[in-house]
């Protein structure tokens, strides 16, 4: 039961610490997102940067959701932890009548090869005066001695029997006891491994549509829509602007003294807008 509780409170710690990595790095993804918005917004690569930011941000979403999975897990493995401390304390009182048939038959254990030790000299005592001739009565108190020893003997053999019958009966129920504790021990942290499993999994399925989602949208960033963004984003219009000098002609002053590039200055601010914003 002692290792059970400290398994319960290392899966505890172990899942806590992957929480701490999974909120560090879901802080560390927002502030790439952070990055990613502060980057250029000029030129036709800017919407791209928008896709990565809404991407990262995604990401760190789906591990600070993680991480409040993990930490409903933890209170659940705490509270269990709590349970199972009661429940011990419970047990241990229960199973204290074992703890006395195991001390007893310790004890008469003890008693009983002291008993077949004493038993065993007194009638080897015996034997060894009735070889050396002794007198009767030493005889005869010889043999009380050994009649006392093997009375003695038995009555320890007796007790060591009904201490062994009641030992085994304590030892089967405690045991059986214990063996229920450590099966239920084993299927709730079999329950809460299943937990953490199904959250990191669901995790990493969002992740996966994450990522896809951000492919698809890259795939669909072309050249083309990104230059009609551009184009969209720092246009005046869709309609061309009117021709103020349509009237005019070659022979009419002051329009027959203008220059080549005054001629032409609607085409020349065109041209030179389209290199300004393009490079």
């Amino acid at each position: 039961m002692k290792h059970g509780q400290i398994s319960s409170k290392e899966l505890s710690d172990f899942i806590r610490e992957r929480a701490t990595i999974e909120e560090a790095y879901s802080r560390s993804m927002t502030k790439l997102a952070k990055t990613a918005s502060n980057c250029s917004q000029l030129g036709t690569f800017a919407p791209v940067w928008d896709v990565f930011k809404q991407s990262t941000e995604k990401l760190a979403a789906c591990h600070m959701e993680l991480v409040r999975k993990l930490q409903e897990l933890i209170k659940e493995v705490q509270k269990y932890v709590e349970e199972q401390a009661k429940n011990h304390k419970k047990t241990k009182e229960e199973v204290a009548s074992t703890l006395e048939a195991v001390q007893n038959i310790q004890s008469v254990s003890q008693a009983l090869q002291k008993s077949k030790e004493n038993y065993i000299n007194k009638t080897l005592e015996q034997e060894r005066m009735r070889k050396e001739g002794a007198t009767q009565r030493d005889l005869d108190k010889a043999g009380l001695k050994v009649k006392k020893a093997t009375e003695t003997y038995k009555s320890y053999v007796e007790k060591y029997a009904n201490a062994k019958t009641e030992f085994e009966q304590r030892m089967t129920e405690t045991a059986q006891k214990f063996q229920g504790i450590e099966e239920e021990h084993v299927l709730r942290m079999q329950e809460i491994i299943h937990s953490y499993c199904q959250s990191v999994e669901e995790t990493h399925i969002q992740i996966g549509e994450v990522q896809e989602e951000f492919v698809k949208n890259m795939e669909n960033t072309s050249v083309e829509s990104l230059i009609q963004k551009l184009a969209e984003s720092k246009g005046t219009g869709k309609e061309r602007p009117g021709n103020t000098v349509k009237s005019l002609t070659h022979d009419d002053p002051p329009f027959s003294r203008c220059t080549f590039w005054e001629k032409n200055t609607f085409c020349l601010q065109l041209f030179l807008y389209c290199i300004f914003f393009l490079f």
